[in-house]
Protein backbone atom coordinates (compact mmCIF):
# COMPACT_ATOMS: atom_id res chain seq x y z
CA UNK A 1 0.00 0.00 0.00
CA UNK A 2 1.20 3.57 -1.13
CA UNK A 3 1.02 5.82 1.44
CA UNK A 4 2.26 9.25 0.41
CA UNK A 5 1.18 12.56 1.60
CA UNK A 6 3.67 14.28 0.00
CA UNK A 7 1.89 16.43 -3.01
CA UNK A 8 1.03 19.42 -1.02
CA UNK A 9 0.12 22.68 -2.82
CA UNK A 10 1.05 24.24 0.10
CA UNK A 11 3.20 21.73 1.34
CA UNK A 12 3.42 20.19 5.33
CA UNK A 13 7.35 21.21 6.19
CA UNK A 14 9.35 21.48 9.24
CA UNK A 15 8.31 24.60 11.70
CA UNK A 16 11.22 26.75 12.16
CA UNK A 17 11.84 28.76 15.32
CA UNK A 18 12.41 31.65 14.44
CA UNK A 19 12.40 35.33 17.02
CA UNK A 20 9.91 37.70 15.80
CA UNK A 21 8.37 41.10 17.20
CA UNK A 22 5.06 41.33 17.88
CA UNK A 23 3.55 45.05 17.45
CA UNK A 24 0.13 44.21 19.19
CA UNK A 25 -1.22 47.37 19.00
CA UNK A 26 -1.11 48.07 15.13
CA UNK A 27 -4.06 47.59 13.25
CA UNK A 28 -4.67 46.60 9.47
CA UNK A 29 -7.32 47.47 6.83
CA UNK A 30 -9.36 45.41 4.99
CA UNK A 31 -7.20 46.24 1.86
CA UNK A 32 -4.10 44.92 3.43
CA UNK A 33 -5.53 41.50 3.75
CA UNK A 34 -6.42 40.91 0.02
CA UNK A 35 -4.53 38.87 -2.60
CA UNK A 36 -3.61 41.23 -5.42
CA UNK A 37 -2.91 39.91 -9.09
CA UNK A 38 -0.52 41.51 -11.64
CA UNK A 39 -0.76 39.97 -15.31
CA UNK A 40 2.44 39.07 -16.57
CA UNK A 41 3.59 38.50 -12.66
CA UNK A 42 5.30 34.83 -12.04
CA UNK A 43 5.91 33.33 -8.93
CA UNK A 44 7.30 29.88 -7.13
CA UNK A 45 6.63 28.04 -3.95
CA UNK A 46 9.60 26.22 -2.68
CA UNK A 47 8.59 23.92 0.18
CA UNK A 48 10.18 21.20 2.59
CA UNK A 49 7.64 18.44 3.99
CA UNK A 50 9.20 16.01 6.82
CA UNK A 51 7.10 13.21 7.52
CA UNK A 52 6.87 9.91 9.17
CA UNK A 53 4.52 7.37 8.18
CA UNK A 54 2.47 4.70 10.29
CA UNK A 55 1.14 1.55 9.36
CA UNK A 56 -1.30 0.39 11.72
CA UNK A 57 -0.11 2.46 14.30
CA UNK A 58 3.13 1.28 13.77
CA UNK A 59 5.99 3.51 12.29
CA UNK A 60 6.42 2.31 9.16
CA UNK A 61 8.88 5.06 7.02
CA UNK A 62 10.33 8.72 7.22
CA UNK A 63 10.22 10.72 4.31
CA UNK A 64 11.77 14.54 2.99
CA UNK A 65 9.62 16.01 0.31
CA UNK A 66 10.26 19.04 -1.51
CA UNK A 67 7.49 20.78 -3.47
CA UNK A 68 8.23 23.09 -5.94
CA UNK A 69 5.31 25.08 -7.51
CA UNK A 70 5.47 27.08 -10.31
CA UNK A 71 3.17 29.52 -11.50
CA UNK A 72 2.37 33.40 -13.69
CA UNK A 73 -1.08 35.32 -13.29
CA UNK A 74 -2.38 34.96 -17.21
CA UNK A 75 -5.30 37.34 -16.54
CA UNK A 76 -7.06 39.79 -13.91
CA UNK A 77 -10.58 40.40 -14.02
CA UNK A 78 -12.21 43.86 -13.15
CA UNK A 79 -13.22 42.23 -9.29
CA UNK A 80 -9.74 41.95 -8.64
CA UNK A 81 -9.50 37.95 -9.12
CA UNK A 82 -6.76 36.49 -11.09
CA UNK A 83 -6.19 33.85 -13.24
CA UNK A 84 -3.20 31.43 -11.92
CA UNK A 85 -1.57 29.06 -14.09
CA UNK A 86 1.90 26.56 -13.45
CA UNK A 87 2.90 23.79 -12.44
CA UNK A 88 3.02 21.56 -9.36
CA UNK A 89 5.85 19.37 -8.57
CA UNK A 90 6.18 16.89 -5.93
CA UNK A 91 10.37 15.49 -5.32
CA UNK A 92 11.27 12.94 -2.81
CA UNK A 93 14.79 12.80 -1.59
CA UNK A 94 16.43 9.20 -1.08
CA UNK A 95 18.39 7.73 1.81
CA UNK A 96 21.99 8.31 1.48
CA UNK A 97 21.66 11.50 -1.56
CA UNK A 98 21.54 14.75 -1.46
CA UNK A 99 19.20 15.61 -4.38
CA UNK A 100 15.60 15.25 -4.82
CA UNK A 101 13.48 13.25 -7.63
CA UNK A 102 10.84 13.97 -8.89
CA UNK A 103 7.99 11.87 -7.98
CA UNK A 104 4.64 13.56 -9.74
CA UNK A 105 4.36 16.70 -12.12
CA UNK A 106 0.74 17.79 -12.46
CA UNK A 107 -0.49 20.62 -14.20
CA UNK A 108 -3.00 23.48 -12.74
CA UNK A 109 -5.56 26.62 -14.11
CA UNK A 110 -7.75 28.55 -11.81
CA UNK A 111 -9.22 31.71 -10.48
CA UNK A 112 -8.90 33.14 -7.53
CA UNK A 113 -10.65 35.96 -5.30
CA UNK A 114 -8.90 39.14 -3.45
CA UNK A 115 -10.69 36.71 -0.77
CA UNK A 116 -8.83 33.44 -1.06
CA UNK A 117 -11.52 31.84 -2.87
CA UNK A 118 -11.13 29.68 -5.63
CA UNK A 119 -12.67 28.65 -9.33
CA UNK A 120 -11.19 25.99 -9.90
CA UNK A 121 -12.18 22.80 -12.33
CA UNK A 122 -13.12 19.48 -10.90
CA UNK A 123 -10.50 18.16 -13.46
CA UNK A 124 -7.32 19.52 -11.40
CA UNK A 125 -5.83 17.56 -8.85
CA UNK A 126 -3.89 20.41 -7.85
CA UNK A 127 -3.35 22.49 -4.90
CA UNK A 128 -4.48 20.79 -2.50
CA UNK A 129 -5.15 22.95 0.24
CA UNK A 130 -8.01 25.25 -1.30
CA UNK A 131 -9.41 28.94 0.13
CA UNK A 132 -6.51 28.83 2.76
CA UNK A 133 -5.91 31.77 3.67
CA UNK A 134 -9.24 33.42 3.23
CA UNK A 135 -10.35 37.03 4.34
CA UNK A 136 -13.08 38.72 5.97
CA UNK A 137 -14.58 41.96 4.86
CA UNK A 138 -13.67 44.13 7.67
CA UNK A 139 -10.55 45.63 8.96
CA UNK A 140 -8.60 43.70 11.85
CA UNK A 141 -6.64 44.64 14.85
CA UNK A 142 -4.30 42.15 16.55
CA UNK A 143 -6.33 39.34 18.32
CA UNK A 144 -9.55 39.36 15.75
CA UNK A 145 -10.43 35.93 14.93
CA UNK A 146 -12.50 34.67 12.21
CA UNK A 147 -13.97 31.25 10.11
CA UNK A 148 -14.12 29.87 6.62
CA UNK A 149 -14.40 27.15 4.90
CA UNK A 150 -11.85 25.51 2.88
CA UNK A 151 -11.29 21.74 1.39
CA UNK A 152 -8.03 19.68 0.88
CA UNK A 153 -7.99 17.49 -2.71
CA UNK A 154 -5.83 14.49 -2.45
CA UNK A 155 -4.32 12.17 -5.69
CA UNK A 156 -5.14 8.40 -4.30
CA UNK A 157 -4.77 7.05 -7.11
CA UNK A 158 -1.53 5.05 -6.41
CA UNK A 159 -2.65 2.03 -4.36
CA UNK A 160 -5.69 3.30 -2.85
CA UNK A 161 -7.25 3.17 -6.97
CA UNK A 162 -9.63 5.87 -6.50
CA UNK A 163 -9.69 7.64 -9.67
CA UNK A 164 -10.92 11.09 -9.13
CA UNK A 165 -9.43 13.95 -6.74
CA UNK A 166 -10.39 12.68 -2.74
CA UNK A 167 -12.07 15.65 -1.18
CA UNK A 168 -11.85 16.31 2.68
CA UNK A 169 -14.10 19.41 3.95
CA UNK A 170 -12.36 21.68 6.41
CA UNK A 171 -13.10 24.81 8.49
CA UNK A 172 -10.64 27.24 8.92
CA UNK A 173 -10.39 28.81 12.29
CA UNK A 174 -7.69 32.16 12.21
CA UNK A 175 -6.19 34.25 14.18
CA UNK A 176 -4.84 37.97 13.59
CA UNK A 177 -1.51 38.02 15.83
CA UNK A 178 -0.13 41.04 13.96
CA UNK A 179 2.69 42.74 12.38
CA UNK A 180 5.59 40.82 12.61
CA UNK A 181 9.64 41.67 11.42
CA UNK A 182 10.94 38.72 9.50
CA UNK A 183 14.99 39.16 7.62
CA UNK A 184 13.93 43.21 7.31
CA UNK A 185 11.12 43.06 6.14
CA UNK A 186 7.34 43.73 7.86
CA UNK A 187 5.12 41.04 7.53
CA UNK A 188 1.57 40.01 9.33
CA UNK A 189 1.17 37.03 11.36
CA UNK A 190 -1.86 35.37 11.10
CA UNK A 191 -2.79 31.49 12.83
CA UNK A 192 -4.35 29.05 10.89
CA UNK A 193 -5.84 25.85 12.42
CA UNK A 194 -8.72 23.04 11.90
CA UNK A 195 -9.17 19.89 12.98
CA UNK A 196 -10.82 17.17 11.26
CA UNK A 197 -13.28 14.64 12.12
CA UNK A 198 -14.37 13.00 8.92
CA UNK A 199 -16.80 9.73 7.54
CA UNK A 200 -16.92 10.28 4.47
CA UNK A 201 -19.08 8.41 2.07
CA UNK A 202 -17.54 5.47 -0.68
CA UNK A 203 -16.21 6.51 -3.15
CA UNK A 204 -18.32 7.04 -6.52
CA UNK A 205 -16.24 4.73 -8.85
CA UNK A 206 -14.19 2.10 -8.15
CA UNK A 207 -11.15 1.79 -5.85
CA UNK A 208 -9.19 -0.87 -4.38
CA UNK A 209 -10.18 0.55 -0.75
CA UNK A 210 -10.83 3.81 0.75
CA UNK A 211 -10.81 6.05 3.63
CA UNK A 212 -13.91 5.17 6.31
CA UNK A 213 -13.09 7.90 9.08
CA UNK A 214 -10.38 10.89 8.69
CA UNK A 215 -9.16 12.22 11.86
CA UNK A 216 -6.36 14.83 12.60
CA UNK A 217 -4.92 18.28 12.80
CA UNK A 218 -3.19 21.20 11.08
CA UNK A 219 -1.45 24.07 13.05
CA UNK A 220 -0.39 26.52 10.58
CA UNK A 221 1.45 30.08 11.01
CA UNK A 222 0.53 32.30 7.90
CA UNK A 223 3.16 35.29 6.97
CA UNK A 224 1.19 37.42 4.94
CA UNK A 225 2.67 40.20 2.58
CA UNK A 226 0.74 43.66 2.82
CA UNK A 227 2.68 45.05 -0.07
CA UNK A 228 2.87 42.38 -3.13
CA UNK A 229 -0.54 41.17 -1.33
CA UNK A 230 -0.05 37.49 -0.93
CA UNK A 231 1.78 34.88 1.38
CA UNK A 232 5.33 35.24 1.88
CA UNK A 233 5.99 32.23 4.30
CA UNK A 234 4.30 29.36 5.67
CA UNK A 235 4.59 27.07 8.60
CA UNK A 236 3.08 23.74 9.65
CA UNK A 237 2.37 21.35 12.00
CA UNK A 238 0.11 18.48 11.11
CA UNK A 239 -1.16 14.64 12.10
CA UNK A 240 -3.69 13.03 9.97
CA UNK A 241 -4.82 9.23 10.74
CA UNK A 242 -7.03 7.40 7.94
CA UNK A 243 -8.77 3.97 8.80
CA UNK A 244 -9.71 2.21 5.21
CA UNK A 245 -11.98 0.27 4.36
CA UNK A 246 -9.40 -2.92 4.34
CA UNK A 247 -9.11 -2.50 8.01
CA UNK A 248 -5.88 -0.92 8.41
CA UNK A 249 -5.06 2.40 8.71
CA UNK A 250 -2.27 4.70 7.36
CA UNK A 251 -1.22 8.24 9.65
CA UNK A 252 1.11 10.90 8.81
CA UNK A 253 2.68 13.13 11.35
CA UNK A 254 5.21 16.21 10.29
CA UNK A 255 5.94 19.85 9.89
CA UNK A 256 6.19 21.67 6.59
CA UNK A 257 7.29 25.43 5.62
CA UNK A 258 7.77 26.81 2.65
CA UNK A 259 8.49 30.33 0.68
CA UNK A 260 7.02 32.52 -1.93
CA UNK A 261 9.54 33.89 -4.27
CA UNK A 262 9.30 36.08 -7.24
CA UNK A 263 10.58 35.75 -9.87
CA UNK A 264 13.28 37.83 -12.19
CA UNK A 265 12.64 38.13 -15.86
CA UNK A 266 14.93 36.16 -17.63
CA UNK A 267 17.01 37.35 -20.45
CA UNK A 268 17.30 33.82 -22.27
CA UNK A 269 18.97 35.15 -25.33
CA UNK A 270 21.72 36.97 -23.03
CA UNK A 271 21.86 34.23 -20.94
CA UNK A 272 21.96 31.63 -23.76
CA UNK A 273 24.65 33.55 -25.37
CA UNK A 274 26.61 33.35 -22.24
CA UNK A 275 26.12 29.44 -21.66
CA UNK A 276 27.27 28.82 -24.79
CA UNK A 277 30.97 30.93 -24.17
CA UNK A 278 31.08 28.95 -21.34
CA UNK A 279 30.60 25.49 -22.90
CA UNK A 280 32.58 26.32 -25.88
CA UNK A 281 34.79 23.53 -27.02
CA UNK A 282 33.17 20.70 -24.75
CA UNK A 283 32.60 17.68 -26.98
CA UNK A 284 29.01 16.20 -27.04
CA UNK A 285 27.78 19.57 -25.36
CA UNK A 286 25.13 22.20 -26.91
CA UNK A 287 22.60 24.83 -25.57
CA UNK A 288 19.34 25.47 -26.63
CA UNK A 289 16.53 27.80 -25.09
CA UNK A 290 12.78 27.87 -24.87
CA UNK A 291 9.72 28.99 -22.86
CA UNK A 292 11.12 26.55 -19.56
CA UNK A 293 14.49 28.74 -19.58
CA UNK A 294 18.11 27.93 -20.97
CA UNK A 295 19.37 24.30 -21.33
CA UNK A 296 22.19 22.83 -21.55
CA UNK A 297 22.42 19.12 -22.94
CA UNK A 298 25.27 16.53 -22.69
CA UNK A 299 24.59 14.36 -25.59
CA UNK A 300 26.10 10.37 -25.32
CA UNK A 301 27.15 11.45 -22.04
CA UNK A 302 29.19 7.89 -20.70
CA UNK A 303 28.73 5.75 -18.28
CA UNK A 304 30.10 2.79 -17.02
CA UNK A 305 28.28 0.16 -19.14
CA UNK A 306 24.64 -0.42 -17.43
CA UNK A 307 25.48 1.92 -14.45
CA UNK A 308 24.88 5.48 -13.06
CA UNK A 309 29.05 6.07 -12.38
CA UNK A 310 30.79 8.51 -14.64
CA UNK A 311 33.62 7.97 -16.40
CA UNK A 312 36.04 10.66 -15.42
CA UNK A 313 36.11 12.53 -19.15
CA UNK A 314 32.47 13.50 -18.17
CA UNK A 315 33.50 14.68 -14.46
CA UNK A 316 35.64 17.10 -15.97
CA UNK A 317 32.50 18.34 -18.19
CA UNK A 318 30.28 18.65 -14.98
CA UNK A 319 33.46 20.61 -13.06
CA UNK A 320 33.37 23.15 -16.01
CA UNK A 321 29.37 23.32 -16.13
CA UNK A 322 29.39 23.62 -12.03
CA UNK A 323 32.14 26.68 -12.30
CA UNK A 324 29.19 28.03 -14.83
CA UNK A 325 26.22 27.51 -12.53
CA UNK A 326 27.78 28.93 -9.45
CA UNK A 327 28.28 31.82 -11.25
CA UNK A 328 24.37 32.38 -12.48
CA UNK A 329 22.82 32.18 -8.47
CA UNK A 330 19.05 32.45 -7.92
CA UNK A 331 17.59 30.36 -10.35
CA UNK A 332 16.59 26.40 -9.60
CA UNK A 333 17.45 24.11 -12.16
CA UNK A 334 15.98 20.84 -13.54
CA UNK A 335 18.33 17.66 -14.30
CA UNK A 336 16.53 15.42 -17.01
CA UNK A 337 17.96 11.82 -17.89
CA UNK A 338 16.93 10.53 -21.22
CA UNK A 339 17.86 6.98 -22.74
CA UNK A 340 17.98 5.69 -26.81
CA UNK A 341 15.31 3.16 -26.99
CA UNK A 342 16.59 -0.27 -25.52
CA UNK A 343 15.51 -2.65 -22.72
CA UNK A 344 12.27 -2.34 -21.06
CA UNK A 345 9.98 0.61 -20.38
CA UNK A 346 10.42 0.47 -16.64
CA UNK A 347 14.16 -0.04 -16.93
CA UNK A 348 14.84 2.82 -18.90
CA UNK A 349 12.96 5.11 -16.72
CA UNK A 350 15.17 3.80 -13.95
CA UNK A 351 18.30 4.05 -15.28
CA UNK A 352 17.21 8.13 -16.79
CA UNK A 353 16.89 9.01 -13.45
CA UNK A 354 19.63 7.44 -11.52
CA UNK A 355 21.95 9.11 -14.97
CA UNK A 356 20.44 12.50 -14.03
CA UNK A 357 20.82 12.18 -10.23
CA UNK A 358 24.35 11.28 -10.70
CA UNK A 359 24.68 14.60 -12.81
CA UNK A 360 22.77 16.57 -9.85
CA UNK A 361 24.47 14.80 -6.56
CA UNK A 362 27.79 16.08 -8.35
CA UNK A 363 26.69 19.50 -9.05
CA UNK A 364 25.71 19.57 -5.68
CA UNK A 365 28.70 18.40 -4.30
CA UNK A 366 30.79 21.17 -6.75
CA UNK A 367 28.71 23.93 -4.73
CA UNK A 368 26.47 24.56 -7.90
CA UNK A 369 23.21 24.45 -6.20
CA UNK A 370 21.79 23.82 -3.14
CA UNK A 371 19.95 20.41 -3.06
CA UNK A 372 16.62 22.22 -2.53
CA UNK A 373 17.53 24.55 -5.96
CA UNK A 374 17.88 20.99 -7.94
CA UNK A 375 15.28 18.78 -9.58
CA UNK A 376 15.61 15.48 -10.85
CA UNK A 377 13.46 14.02 -13.90
CA UNK A 378 13.93 10.94 -15.61
CA UNK A 379 11.93 10.70 -18.90
CA UNK A 380 13.59 7.05 -20.22
CA UNK A 381 13.18 6.89 -24.50
CA UNK A 382 10.26 9.38 -24.39
CA UNK A 383 11.53 12.44 -25.45
CA UNK A 384 13.77 11.79 -28.45
CA UNK A 385 16.15 13.79 -30.35
CA UNK A 386 17.24 11.90 -33.20
CA UNK A 387 16.28 8.49 -34.33
CA UNK A 388 16.56 5.15 -32.81
CA UNK A 389 17.46 3.09 -35.46
CA UNK A 390 21.13 4.39 -35.92
CA UNK A 391 24.04 4.06 -33.44
CA UNK A 392 24.16 7.38 -33.84
CA UNK A 393 20.94 8.53 -33.15
CA UNK A 394 20.76 6.55 -30.15
CA UNK A 395 24.08 7.92 -29.16
CA UNK A 396 22.36 11.49 -29.41
CA UNK A 397 19.32 10.27 -27.48
CA UNK A 398 21.56 9.07 -24.39
CA UNK A 399 21.95 12.72 -22.93
CA UNK A 400 21.39 14.65 -19.40
CA UNK A 401 19.42 17.90 -19.47
CA UNK A 402 20.41 20.59 -17.57
CA UNK A 403 17.94 23.28 -17.55
CA UNK A 404 18.27 26.77 -15.80
CA UNK A 405 14.72 27.53 -15.16
CA UNK A 406 13.36 30.67 -15.61
CA UNK A 407 10.68 30.62 -12.46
Amino acid sequence: MKANRAAYARSRLATLVLAVAVLASVGASADEFRHVFVKGDKFRVLSRVDEDVYLDRRYSHSAEILNRIAFSVEDVRADGSGLLAGTFDTSVRYEGGASYVREQSYESRYWQSPEGRYDIADTYWMPVVRHVPTFPARDLKPGDTWTAPGEERHDLRDGFGIAEPYVIPIDVRYRYVGPVTRDGRQLMLIEASYTVFYRPEPPRGPANFYPVQIAGYSDQLLYWDPERGGLAEYEEDFKFVFDLSNGRSVEYRGAASAKVIEAELMDRATLAQRVEEAVDGLDGVSVQSDELGVTISLEDIQFEADSARLLPSERQKIERIAELLAGIPGRDILVAGHTALAGTAEGRLQLSVERARAVAELLIALGARTPEEVTVAGYGADRPVASNTTEAGRSRNRRVEITILEN
